[in-house]
């Protein structure tokens, strides 16, 4: 398909390039699994507690940061990987950077949490 035109069926082509990448990401990324587990608990805690419109709207957003975060630290590995697959200490920076973006996500994530779920539980 040449490059500038769009039609359907390259759309349709596209989604399915990115939907492989998703299935191929939580097949294969250990952390896809986690992430997956907290956001069904964030779900399920969310449905329990009647959380409002603006609450899921944060939770959705922090699940979404955290998921495209590991998506591109994947991604960056892979590449890395492919590129230098023998130790390199600039690649390590490029990888632990990549990796520091997803804890940012994931700390930012338990802060709306936090913020979202302590108020609605009774202790």
């Amino acid at each position: 398909m040449p490059k500038g035109k769009y039609s359907i069926k390259s759309f349709l082509i596209s989604f399915s390039h990115a939907f492989d990448g998703l299935c191929f990401f939580f097949r294969v990324e250990h952390h896809s699994r986690i992430h997956a587990l907290g956001m069904i608990c964030a779900i399920i805690a969310g449905v329990l507690l009647h959380i409002s419109r603006m609450e899921w709207i944060a939770i959705s957003i922090a699940i979404g940061l955290v998921f495209c975060m590991e998506i591109v630290n994947t991604s960056i590995e892979y590449l890395t990987d492919f590129i230098s697959p023998e130790k390199n200490e600039q690649i390590k920076h490029v990888k632990d950077l990549a990796a520091a973006g997803v804890l940012v996500a994931a700390i930012v994530s338990v802060v709306i949490g936090l913020l979202v779920f302590l108020p609605k539980l009774r202790f």
